[in-house]
């Protein structure tokens, strides 16, 4: 794992937290995660950290850039994993979501966090999105100056607010690593218990 983190570092590529990961990985396990789809696989990080909870495991995972889909490709043939991570080179709007998983991790543009909530809200009953601290910016978007900065941020605040109003999900926010959501599909009658401590609202 050390050879991923040192790719990360050479090519700056931005991979999830170690809080961030330890959480994740507890979460599959407690929910008897088997089947994932993962949006943004960068360098193979976490795909490779999901599939090493259990040989069952199988994860499917989309990278747009080549460069990074070419290192993950190789890192996850290192692990000897190719069998358990089927992963993608493409745009995530080209994948057809033509079955149901047990969860969705959304680690991808930050952009599109809404439209990639929306494109797998029908077939899924977890998703778990990363990176809503956005290193601390988010609530701060007034005061960014550069505007670029600035736009991207206020759309991290947007997707935040979304989730919050959404009426068919019920999420809970994480003050982990760089601020985590995990979303759970509310049941007709009733709401859903997380045996996660540290929630934050935003």
């Amino acid at each position: 794992m050390d050879e991923i983190l040192n790719q990360a570092l050479e090519f700056d590529v931005p991979i999830m937290q170690e809080e961030g990961i330890k959480f994740l990985i507890n979460f599959i396990k407690e929910n008897n995660i088997k089947n994932i789809l993962e949006f943004g696989s960068a360098i193979g990080y976490s795909a490779i950290n999901m599939a090493l909870i259990s040989n069952d495991i199988e994860i499917t995972t989309i990278e747009r850039d080549t460069f990074r889909y070419s290192l993950a490709v190789s890192n996850i043939n290192k692990f000897n994993l190719e069998k358990q991570i089927t992963i993608i080179n493409d745009d995530v709007f080209n994948f057809e979501v033509s079955k149901n998983y047990d969860l969705v991790f959304i680690d991808a543009a930050k952009a599109q966090n809404t439209k990639f909530f929306e494109k797998v809200a029908n077939n899924t009953k977890y998703i778990i999105t990363d990176n809503l601290s956005f290193h601390g910016l988010v609530g701060t978007s007034i005061d960014i100056k550069s505007r670029n900065l600035r736009g991207l941020v206020r759309k991290i605040e947007n997707y935040i607010e979304f989730l919050k109003s959404n009426k068919e999900f019920e999420t809970k926010f994480y003050q982990i690593g760089d601020g985590i959501a995990v979303s759970k599909k509310k049941f007709k009658n009733g709401r859903w218990k997380s045996s996660f401590l540290n929630v934050f609202i935003i």
